[in-house]
């Protein structure tokens, strides 16, 4: 008999490290992994899909398919509805492109955070502060399966290892942020996944501990984690052979120019692994100026087109409306609640000229 989608609340007294006080933590039962994909089945054509998209994707970065990797999309969803209409429009570009560009969408349900805040759609799907993982894990799921069906491949952040198997599934490419890249569970969790996976570097712009992370990787491993039916379970992966750097600037200091690149590909072959590159054109890039991914995403591919073949993709921050808004009850339609993004007639001239660029190098 399958558990219900809905949550159950049990409140769970604990003393606390002084004696004279005392914490209260509550805990809310969820669905497994195992029980919402039942809810919510990923069909025997889509799963093909996928299959195919993350091949694909593959292929890419190992320099196999010349053509270039674009994952593109909102910082973070908050609006399903507008969510779709964004996946609907990309598609269509996506097709129109497809000569030169492998376009895969962001669609990212967790956001990490430097102190507190929202933590996204999948924690607290209708931003009261006070979460409902449970609403929003079905939230999730569907949101991906219903952009899964547009034809598009996915990509997403991995934030939280036990949250990430409701949907692992549905994704395509996956990150791991530049907070996390230094964690032994995230490196430990992406040597078992199915799908490419890209390292950012440090918050402090190095790439060492993303090499390293990608070293740790590609290797096996037998880790703590739980089954598909919420089991604790030990778990024994292979070593993911797709993970590869995605470099973002760090502490103001951007590492998309010409030798900040070469840098970070002689790293990568001293130490044995692939030297693909993704430039994310957003956060330090950027300087958290989103109109400036337009000329750093051109800038790149100037860079391609002039023989560096070892850069493969551009991620790039965009939704229906450009910039950003504070969250409250009144919100414009299609602009994002936290980082700002690009707007979507910027996103279309952007993406036609990229594949004019990779046309006409």
């Amino acid at each position: 008999m399958n558990m219900p989608l809905t949550a159950t609340d049990t409140t769970i007294d604990q003393r606390s490290t002084l004696p004279s006080e005392t914490a209260t933590q509550t805990v809310v039962k969820l669905p497994t992994p195992a029980q919402l994909r039942q809810e919510l089945p990923l069909s025997a054509d889509l799963a093909r899909q996928i299959a195919e998209h993350r091949e694909t994707v593959r292929r890419v970065l190992l320099g196999a398919d010349p053509r270039m990797l674009l994952v593109i999309g909102p910082c973070s969803v908050h609006d399903e509805v507008a969510a779709l209409e964004y996946g609907e429009r990309l598609a269509r570009l996506a097709e129109e492109i497809k000569d030169q560009c492998v376009v895969v969408m962001r669609a990212y349900v967790e956001k990490p955070r430097t102190t507190v805040g929202w933590k996204g759609l999948m924690y607290d799907p209708e931003r009261t502060g006070e979460g409902d993982m449970a609403q929003g894990l079905v939230r999730c799921r569907r949101l991906l399966l219903n952009l899964a069906n547009l034809g598009l491949p996915l990509a997403t952040e991995a934030l939280n290892p036990v949250g990430f198997s409701y949907l692992e599934d549905l994704v395509s490419w996956t990150a791991i942020g530049a907070r996390t890249t230094e964690s032994q569970l995230h490196r430990e969790m992406a040597s078992g996944l199915p799908m490419p996976v890209g390292f950012k570097n440090g918050t402090d712009g190095s790439v060492g501990m993303a090499v390293n992370a990608m070293k740790s990787a590609a290797h096996g491993h037998h880790r703590l984690g739980h089954d598909d039916d919420g089991h604790p379970a030990m778990i024994l992966t292979p070593g993911n052979r797709d993970v590869h750097l995605v470099l973002r600037g760090g502490r103001g200091i951007t590492n998309y120019d010409p030798q900040s690149i070469a840098g970070a590909t002689a790293a990568l072959r001293e130490a044995g692994v692939m030297p693909s590159v993704m430039v994310d054109c957003s956060h330090d890039n950027a300087q958290k100026q989103a109109h400036r991914q337009l000329d750093i995403a051109r800038h790149v591919m100037a860079q391609r087109g002039a023989g560096n073949t070892d850069i493969r993709g551009l991620m790039l921050e965009s939704f229906l409306e450009e910039g950003r808004q504070n969250d409250g009850e009144e919100l414009i339609y299609g602009c994002s609640i936290t980082d700002p993004c690009l707007g979507w007639e910027q996103t279309e001239t952007l993406l036609q000229s990229l594949a004019a660029m990779g046309r006409n190098p």
